[in-house]
């Protein structure tokens, strides 16, 4: 075999993640600067990297003090965006934990499915979603007194009795150690490296390929692998110590999704990188923010670039200060992206696509900063990665170049996923003995070595940025009593985002027959959360289409979805 490779290579410190981002329990830091700053107070609620630093270890301490936590135990993080979201997942991973992060807006049943896979002693949970996390709790027979409220109350309270609430469950900060007691508690990393670098930290959820949500373990080696990675090729730009010493970053993403959680912690703080934190997503307010705290580099999704390039508001506020923007998490087209860089009709930004995985870590490919991208491609290899584009059967590698030389893009590299939590089936089915990453995207490099993603071979709709994974929908939909078969695919809309479509069989009894299609979107949107509803319709069919070994035939529906939008369109 011939695999594209990297035309960098950088030195992978052999260390734990921690080490990487802060030396050593006491190195100077340097507080010239925050690193973390809450976006609606940043005067007066912030963190340096020492006082960052700090309450990590007394997090860390506090676990390991508790007695309802030991090494290698997980700790779920059930809630959006918060100032203390970096200290948990930090301190989880210096106290020998594994940190995952559950989507904030889960119902019940898709909380009670994580908590159940991934096994967690303590569950930390938003004040707002404490009904929902105790209900997922008794699902799985979890006790509540391992559920602690989370907010952001310890800023000004600290540990006290004050912070028990909500019948009875008690606030995180009960959880902190004395700032004296962890002041340079050490994390592990000096017994044995090989042994800790392996070490699973996070069990960021995917749906892979296919199929269920799986818990992709990411270890030590693989966050300071990535990080490294990241930062060598920022510092590519013949500008960057420049650049990086005005920087600010603002993070609207959520921080329990893999892209988030690295760029916005721990790239950030490798970098020296303030990040302004919003507690949640809001387009004007993100523009505010942008303007107030002269944001220098956006990191986005494909719906947001769309708003960006299309909203009437985006021209009220100064983006002036916006040097760089990079859009991952699904291919963008590349007429929207050019309406996207006219904000800066002085061409100081051009919008730069970057393509990962959750099971890579976070990135695999992306640009030469000192390049300027002219097409909707995403780049090449990032340091140390290698690629193949692979035929249909598995076996043969494309080594032509070209639109139609198209194949399944494999990756290999330091930052490929350790496998699924408790599954080595899914793990054997998506990565090689050989530590290749099969990716399920269909890609191909044109002559100049660039990659394009340019269509799935695995069946997940994207709605959002949010990973959709139509078995599940479908397994829900034959719940309902007057459904006897289901098919679900993703629509796509003008945005380039996708929306879920039901094809439906209903049961041949008189009742059934009469079920009108809003009961079939109601009785999912009572059980599902908001990205998983299917806002592309309910069609009923006579039969879903299907190959003789019971496959569906989605292509099909696909066809058949994009003709049913074309009469529709003309009949506007």
């Amino acid at each position: 075999m011939m695999p594209y490779k990297s035309r960098w290579r950088v030195d992978i410190p052999n260390c734990a993640l921690p080490t990487l981002l802060f030396k050593s329990p006491s190195e100077p830091l340097g507080d010239k600067k925050p690193c973390f700053l809450d976006a609606t107070r940043p005067e007066t609620h912030y963190f340096t990297p020492s006082t960052f630093r700090a309450w990590c270890q007394r997090f860390a301490l506090g676990l390991l003090r508790s007695g309802k936590f030991e090494k290698g135990d997980r700790l779920l993080m059930f809630s959006g965006n918060d100032l203390f979201y970096p200290v948990v997942f930090m301190g989880v991973i210096m106290a020998g934990g594994v940190f995952t992060g559950a989507n904030p807006s889960y119902v019940a049943r898709e909380l009670a499915y994580q908590l159940k896979d991934s096994d967690p002693k303590l569950l930390l949970c938003a004040e707002s979603s404490m009904d929902i996390a105790i209900e997922a709790a008794k699902l799985v027979g979890m006790p509540k007194e391992n559920i602690f409220i989370f907010n952001d109350a310890v800023y000004d309270v600290d540990f006290s009795p004050d912070l028990e609430q909500q019948g009875g469950s008690l606030n995180w900060g009960r959880l902190l150690a004395a700032p004296e007691d962890a002041r340079g508690f050490a994390w592990d990393d000096s017994s044995s490296l090989q042994d800790i670098s392996q070490r699973t930290i996070a069990l960021n959820y995917s749906s892979g390929t296919t199929g269920r949500p799986k818990g992709v373990e990411i270890t030590h080696a693989n966050y300071v692998s990535n990080c490294t990675q990241s930062v060598y090729m920022a510092s590519l730009r013949e500008d960057d110590a420049e650049r990086t010493q005005r920087a600010r970053w603002l993070n609207f993403l959520p921080l329990y999704h893999a892209m988030s959680q690295n760029i916005n912690i721990a790239w950030a703080l490798l970098r020296g990188v303030p990040v302004y934190i919003m507690q949640k997503f809001d387009f004007i307010q993100m523009l505010e923010y942008v303007q107030k705290y002269r944001i220098t580099a956006l990191g986005l999704v494909p719906p947001i670039v769309v708003r960006l390039a299309k909203h009437p508001a985006v021209k009220k506020y100064d983006l002036t200060s916006v040097e760089a923007a990079m859009s991952g998490a699904a291919p963008l087209g590349h007429e929207i992206s050019l309406e996207f860089n006219k904000l800066w009709p002085n061409g100081q930004v051009t919008l730069m696509q970057g393509w990962g995985m959750t099971e890579a870590t976070c990135s695999v490919l992306g640009w030469d900063p000192n390049e300027k991208p002219t097409s909707h491609s995403v780049g090449e290899l990032i340091a140390n990665c290698e690629a193949m584009i692979m035929s249909e059967d598995g076996i043969s590698e494309i080594t032509t170049r070209g639109p139609d030389a198209r194949g399944e893009l494999w990756v290999r590299g330091p930052n490929v996923m350790k496998g699924y939590w408790r599954n080595p089936k899914a793990t054997a089915e998506t990565k090689t003995p050989d530590g290749w990453l099969k990716t399920g995207d269909i890609a191909y490099v044109d002559h100049d070595g660039k990659f394009f993603i340019v269509d799935r071979k695995k069946e997940l709709i994207k709605v959002k940025g949010n990973q959709v994974a139509p078995a599940e929908l479908e397994a829900l939909l034959l719940d309902h009593p007057a459904v006897a078969d289901a098919a679900v695919i993703g629509v796509q809309t003008e945005d380039g985002d996708e929306r879920p479509r039901a094809y439906v069989v209903l049961s041949p009894d008189e009742k059934s027959q009469n079920t009108p299609e809003e009961d079939i979107v109601k009785f999912v949107e009572e059980r599902v959360s908001r990205h998983m509803r299917l806002t592309g319709g309910v069609v009923y069919l006579d039969v879903i289409p299907k190959n003789p070994s019971g496959k569906i035939l989605r292509k099909r529906l696909r066809e058949k979805a994009k003709e049913e939008t074309k009469v529709v369109g003309s009949k506007l």
